[in-house]
């Protein structure tokens, strides 16, 4: 199944390399991108993506803030937040949201773990 990503990160080097891993893992699913969280929510209602991976450290609101917002959205979205700040109060802090933690920088190997885990989840969701 084709699935469509959401891409949230300040940063547009950091999204960059995100969708040059993605391409690399699963060519052919759309993807999206936000550089806030606002834009983020605002594609979240009208692209409808299936996943997201959402940078922790951004301005105004952080990447959990985001992902508790997305979360409300849609529930059984896949959520992955990537960060370089590997505190456990954050790691914990995306476990109790239900998002899985990618520590930055992010890898292709992670970033394919974590989306072929979504894919099943996804899968198992819709049989």
């Amino acid at each position: 199944m084709i699935y469509k990503l959401l891409i949230v990160d300040d940063s547009k080097l950091a999204r960059m390399a995100v969708i040059k891993a993605l391409n690399s893992c699963y060519p052919d699913w759309q993807r999206v991108e936000a550089c806030n969280a606002a834009d983020a929510l605002k594609a979240a209602r009208e692209e409808k993506p299936h996943i997201a991976i959402v940078d922790f450290n951004m301005p105004n609101r952080d990447g959990l803030e985001l992902a508790a917002d997305l979360r409300a959205l849609t529930p059984d979205m896949p959520i992955g937040i990537i960060s370089a700040n590997h505190q456990q109060a954050v790691v914990d802090r995306a476990r109790a949201l239900g998002a899985s933690f990618l520590p930055k920088p992010l890898t292709e190997q992670s970033l394919r773990e974590f989306l072929k885990g979504a894919s099943q989840r996804l899968q198992g969701l819709e049989s």
